[in-house]
């Protein structure tokens, strides 16, 4: 036997996902708009990959 009527708890819970899918959502957003800032607009970035990097050691 399926419940088809739906009780205030299901509604209020339907609120409370969608309000933290929504912020969820909005901090994704930020994260990945700053990280294109930072890619597109910022410094070469170096890695540390085991190798002397002359070009990085001439900048200091």
């Amino acid at each position: 036997m399926a419940i088809t009527k739906e009780s205030d708890m299901h509604k209020s819970r339907f609120g409370r996902n969608l309000g933290l899918g929504l912020v969820l959502g909005g901090f994704v957003a930020i994260i990945f708009f700053l990280t294109v800032v930072k890619v597109t607009e910022g410094d070469p970035m170096q890695a540390f990959d085991h190798v002397v990097r002359t070009d990085y050691e001439a900048a200091q």
